[in-house]
């Protein structure tokens, strides 16, 4: 009876036992995601480690995956702005309730905001951060094409892909007129320009800080007004040795060539128009094909580095090769970097290394040549030249036509001239930090920056040249040195008490920069064995006056500058900063400049009232007013009164001999002064959502006085010539910014990331008088840019480079442009910049620039786009203009839209050759995959394909609508440029551990 007890209680236990079991292996593991405060975060995506399972949480936080068997499972859960977290969770687990940690990384990030660094959490001016995982890939040979399109109010141009020639960066448009607007450029605390931004190699680069507004920027006082650009190298890290190398291979095709006539329609329209049959020479010549080629960049780096907790550092050299896409373009480029850390006096003393030298060769396509009406270059003139043209005459020598006036033979040209630039460039500084008690440091920082470049140039007779061929061949070489030593003595003091915190630096620094130069020409060559490397082989009865001159010059600079830090409670921030630059380059009278700037920041999402909702994550107001000044435009010597050799008669006889005649070249000008810009900053940085959703929005004005400037003034008593540069006059511009980034899908294997930003911007001439040399300057209507040489003007009230033309109205019977506003007999009663038939038809420069930039990853594989415009601005096409004049075509080629508008001459500059300038490129697009690689020896194995320029969407009919149009020397003008190219590279990057 026992054992039957027994045996059916201990089937009943085993069969209940069997039961818990089968519910437990059939219940599913679910959870609960709760944010800091343990409200529910609905959308957070949680996957199972090791698996490709993966789904999100509902709108209560909650979620759940079915149990095929498991006793417990490890899930990932990721959300924006939290800390990733893995969690085990246990079959038996009713429901696991799990609680992100918000992620302070990005709000702690570091970012460097000159002479010093500040978390991104407490920045009060406007700053935008490009980290190196942001920069646009692919074949870069300038560090300014990776950030195209990265930030708002940042508009790099590229003008042309003639190998060596870097793009053009404007921030937030122009501050001056002449002062210049190129940023200044701070590289691992190392002051320079453009120059030095390519003399860092791009793969060296961890991130690059854009000080936009003049609260940020007047920390560099007299440098700061066009903005600055802070670039992070990579540093060595303690502990971590590693080797780096990175391999990127392009080829590069030319895109929008202009539609000319070929042959035969050339030779039916010549015969139409009555050309002389002996312009045609019967052949059938594609020049522009003749002249370009498919082009080739190779781009090879290595870098390997480590250390120790006392000492780290890191080295690279890098490689660039790079074949035009026009023949005999060529660039070379070599960098070798060294930067090292050494930590000593039981780690309070910090001496930091670094050492950059650059070596350019660079063979360009010549300008200057030829009888085209806008830039002269290679391919201008293959545009010019007539398709019935032969290359090579019948003796087998190039083809030259004895009746066009300085015939050029573009061939020719491009085979025979050395046009041969060599530059070598060296950066190197020492910094020491000591650190001397409880927050107080003391520091001394060094650098000095070298420029040498040689120019050599040299034209046989050949060439077809006109004055190669009257001289029998010509010859000159140029050499420039530039030599800049910089020094700083600085202390800051930080200490935090309650709830505040105070920091507050001072520094006193020393610059001065060293111009040296000469020039000398030759001509009349037995032969072209030497070319310009032996200028003592010309004739000497060739000697003309300017053969040889020779320069030297110098400015120096003194600053002293003060910063405070001031924050409470992590929500309310103050900056303040007030800097003094003494300056060579101006007058007797105003040799000093003074720059202040404030800036408040307020985090509202810190407040009290902000904790009981989800929607908005982060929230900053900021506001900041700053002064800032220009001296970019000066020359060293810009307020003395000068003397010169008379260009128009350079020698003179005097007592039966011949001598030097010398003539004032330049006023005196004891007033002339600090170009300033004041300007004010309203920001707002916001996310949503757990910051799912981030932006920033700025909206500033700011206005430029006491503008440099070359104005006319009459040859008074006291005034010897008619022109001084001085100060007058003031310019305005106001603009809205905004940046917006969505993480659309953001888990452990898949990302997608849509951001983008878009800026409008205006600006307005105030004034362009003021009292100069006791007179007053009224300079109302002055040409703008292109050496006057064009319809766009400074005008009082208008827009800088505002175009006045005249308004196209037809053809007349003889194929004249006719124009509003004409006489009876055709001609106009008023040409003058002020005539009252011009109109105003918009400006030079873009109102709007816009990119969209989205991402994407899943597990090894990533993806990247790039898309830019502008627009609201028109470019002046000189090159259609040219040649859509039939009555140059007994000369020269024309386009084939020239013969349905049948305008033959044209007396003034209209609006039919103004076109819009807006554009949309498809700038970048770029895959990248990392093969899992097993091995002690590799850490990463990436390859990647990369297309850029791949197509411009545009109204623009010229060969690019992306002209200098932001105050460069052609600032509006399609003058004929070096074709733009499209790139498809493929690139490698290998890690070793």
């Amino acid at each position: 009876m026992k054992q039957v007890y027994l045996f059916k209680y201990g089937l009943t236990v085993l069969l209940l036992i069997c039961a818990i079991s089968v519910f437990a292996q059939n219940t599913p593991f679910t959870g609960k995601v709760v944010d800091e405060t343990s409200q529910p975060l609905p959308g957070a995506t949680v996957h199972i480690k090791g698996t490709n399972q993966t789904t999100t949480t509902d709108t209560k936080g909650i979620f759940s995956f079915p149990n095929n068997g498991q006793s417990a499972i490890v899930v990932t859960i990721t959300f924006v702005g939290y800390d990733d977290l893995d969690k085990t969770i246990t079959a038996t687990d009713a429901r696991a309730t799990i609680q992100l940690v918000p992620n302070q990384r990005s709000l702690n990030e570091v970012v460097v905001v000159g002479y010093g660094i500040a978390k991104k959490s407490d920045l009060t001016g406007s700053i935008s951060t490009v980290s190196a995982k942001d920069l646009n890939p692919g074949a870069v040979t300038n560090p300014l094409q990776q950030l195209a399109g990265k930030a708002a109010g940042v508009n790099i141009t590229t003008v042309s892909s003639e190998p060596g020639v870097a793009p053009s960066i404007r921030i937030r448009g122009i501050t001056s007129l002449s002062g210049g607007n190129d940023p200044l450029v701070v590289i691992d605390g190392i002051q320079g320009d453009l120059t030095t931004l390519n003399e860092v190699p791009p793969t060296e680069i961890t991130s690059i800080n854009i000080l936009k507004d003049a609260s940020a920027t007047a920390i560099y006082g007299s440098r700061g007004a066009p903005g600055v650009i802070i670039v992070t190298t990579k540093h060595g890290v303690a502990g971590q040795s590693s080797v780096e190398f990175n391999e990127n291979t392009s080829i590069d095709m030319a895109t929008r060539q202009l539609k000319e006539l070929n042959a035969s329609q050339w030779t039916a329209e010549a015969n139409a128009l009555g050309v002389d049959p002996s312009a045609n020479h019967g052949s059938n010549t594609d020049w522009y094909n003749l002249l370009t080629r498919t082009g080739f960049t190779q781009n090879h780096a290595l870098a390997f580095g480590g250390g120790t907790d006392k000492f780290t550092y890191r080295a690279s050299v890098n490689a660039i090769d790079q074949n035009g896409v026009v023949i005999n373009s060529d660039y070379r480029k070599y960098i070798a970097r060294v930067v090292a850390t050494q930590k000593a006096l039981d780690d309070k003393l910090t001496l930091t290394m670094n050492v950059n030298t650059t070596i350019n060769n660079a063979t360009y396509s010549p300008i200057g040549v030829g009888n085209a009406q806008y830039t002269s270059n290679t391919i201008s003139q293959a545009y010019i030249a007539r398709p019935t043209d032969p290359v090579y005459a019948e003796d087998g020598s190039y083809f030259v036509d004895p009746n066009v006036f300085h015939y050029l033979n573009p061939y020719a040209v491009a085979k025979t001239v050395s046009n041969d630039v060599n530059q070598n460039l060296l950066f190197g500084s020492l910094r020491a930090d000591l650190d001397i008690y409880k927050g107080l440091t003391a520091g001394w920082f060094g650098s000095w920056r070298k420029y040498d470049q040689n120019t050599g140039y040299y034209a046989p007779a050949a060439s077809t040249i006109t004055d190669a061929i009257t001289y029998d061949g010509v010859a000159h070489i140029n050499n420039d040195h530039t030599d800049e030593k910089l020094m700083d003595i600085n202390l800051s003091y930080k200490h935090d008490w309650g709830k505040s915190h105070f920091d507050a630096t001072a520094v006193y620094e020393y610059q001065i920069e060293t111009f040296t130069g000469d020039y000398a020409a030759a001509r009349g060559f037995a032969n072209d064995i030497a070319t310009y490397n032996a200028l003592q082989l010309g004739t000497l009865t060739d000697v003309q006056n300017g053969d040889l001159s020779s320069y030297k010059n110098d400015r120096r600079l003194v600053s002293y500058l003060g910063r405070i830090n001031y924050s409470f409670n992590d929500r309310y921030f103050f900056t303040g900063s007030f800097r003094t630059d003494g300056s060579s380059v101006f007058g007797a009278n105003h040799h000093f400049g003074y720059f202040p700037s404030g800036s408040l920041a307020w985090r509202i999402d810190q407040e009290d009232f902000m904790k009981d909702q989800a929607i908005v994550s982060s929230l900053k107001l900021r506001g900041g007013y700053g002064v800032t000044g220009n001296q970019q435009g000066l020359k060293p010597q810009g307020s003395l009164p000068l003397v010169g050799i008379n260009p128009n008669s350079p020698q003179v006889y005097f007592a039966g001999q011949q001598i030097p005649n010398y003539y004032p070249s330049q006023n005196a000008n004891p007033d002339l002064r600090w170009e300033t810009n004041a300007e004010t900053n309203l920001g707002l940085d916001f996310g949503f959502f757990h910051d799912r959703l981030t932006g920033t929005f700025d909206a500033y004005s700011a206005k430029t006085t006491n503008l440099l400037f070359n104005y006319q003034v009459s040859e008074i008593a006291g005034v010897v010539y008619p022109s001084v540069f001085g100060n007058a006059g003031s310019l305005q511009k106001q603009g809205l910014e905004l940046s917006l980034s969505y993480a659309v899908i953001k888990s452990p294997d898949m990302t997608l990331n849509l951001a983008g930003n878009g800026s409008l911007m205006r600006n307005k001439v105030l004034s362009l008088g003021g009292n100069l040399l006791g007179q007053q300057a009224s300079t109302n209507y002055v040409g703008w840019t292109n050496n006057g040489n064009g319809p766009a003007f400074l005008v009082v009230g208008k827009p800088i480079g505002t175009w006045l033309v005249y308004k196209h109205t037809g053809v007349d019977a003889n194929g004249v442009e006719t124009v509003a506003g004409e006489n009876a007999d055709g001609t106009l009663p008023d040409l003058s910049a002020q005539s009252k038939q011009r109109y105003d038809a918009g400006q030079s420069m873009p109102t709007y620039t816009y990119a969209f930039t989205p991402s994407f990853t899943y597990k090894n594989f990533d993806a990247s786009m790039v898309w830019r415009g502008s627009g609201g601005n028109k470019v002046y096409n000189f090159v259609r203009e040219d040649l859509s004049l039939l009555e140059n075509i007994g000369k020269q080629n024309v386009l084939a839209s020239a013969v349905a508008t049948g305008i033959h001459s044209t007396p003034v500059q209209s609006d039919e050759w103004l076109e819009s300038g807006a554009f949309l490129r498809f700038e970048n697009i770029s895959f990248g995959y990392k093969i899992p690689v097993k091995s002690k020896y590799v850490s990463s194995f990436r390859v990647s394909l990369t297309g850029q320029n791949l197509a411009v969407f545009t109204k623009y009919q010229g060969g690019d609508p992306e002209v200098d149009a932001d105050g460069g020397n052609s600032s509006g003008y399609d003058n004929g440029n070096f074709p733009r190219t499209r790139t498809i590279s493929a690139g490698l990057n290998v890690i070793l551990k």
